[in-house]
């Protein structure tokens, strides 16, 4: 069950971004790649040690370090992150026993995530340029209400 509800979460949330416009900004997907990452911390502080916490915090940074670079170097980064923390959630019960985590979590999470990193690869595919960085007004030279010439 776990499973049909992820497939359906991404599509929602990835037809919901589109649908609205907010995928346009190139922070969205990197944001989402950090929220996501940290629900472990969030299962590791409610019902697990220190030691545990800590361990779950260090890949949450590593998750939001990616997200931080794909974001101001190339999005593909970040669509590999997004689907490599569904990878992340299938193998996370081998390295660390965290007894916050709900007996569902790691199925679902894994859907999501690798919906959704799917989804946004599918986009750079496709349209490249929605998601190129924007270049400032103090970048190219203008001043507010006039261009530059």
């Amino acid at each position: 069950m776990e499973y049909a509800i992820g497939v359906l979460i991404s599509i929602s949330v990835a037809t919901l971004a589109k649908s609205s416009g907010m995928d346009r900004d190139r922070s969205f997907y990197p944001t989402v790649l950090i929220v996501v990452a940290s629900y472990y911390s969030l299962f590791a502080a409610m019902g697990a040690s220190r030691a545990v916490l800590a361990v779950e915090t260090a890949a949450d940074l590593g998750f939001a370090t990616l997200a931080i670079i794909g974001f101001k170097r190339n999005l593909w980064m970040v669509a590999a992150a997004i689907a490599g923390h569904g990878l992340f959630d299938m193998v996370h019960h081998w390295f660390v026993e965290n007894p916050g985590v709900p007996v569902w979590w790691p199925g679902f999470c894994a859907t999501v995530d690798i919906g959704l990193g799917g989804w946004v690869a599918l986009r750079l595919w496709k349209t490249p340029a929605s998601f190129a960085p924007r270049i400032s007004q103090s970048a190219t030279g203008a001043v507010a209400g006039r261009s530059s010439r």
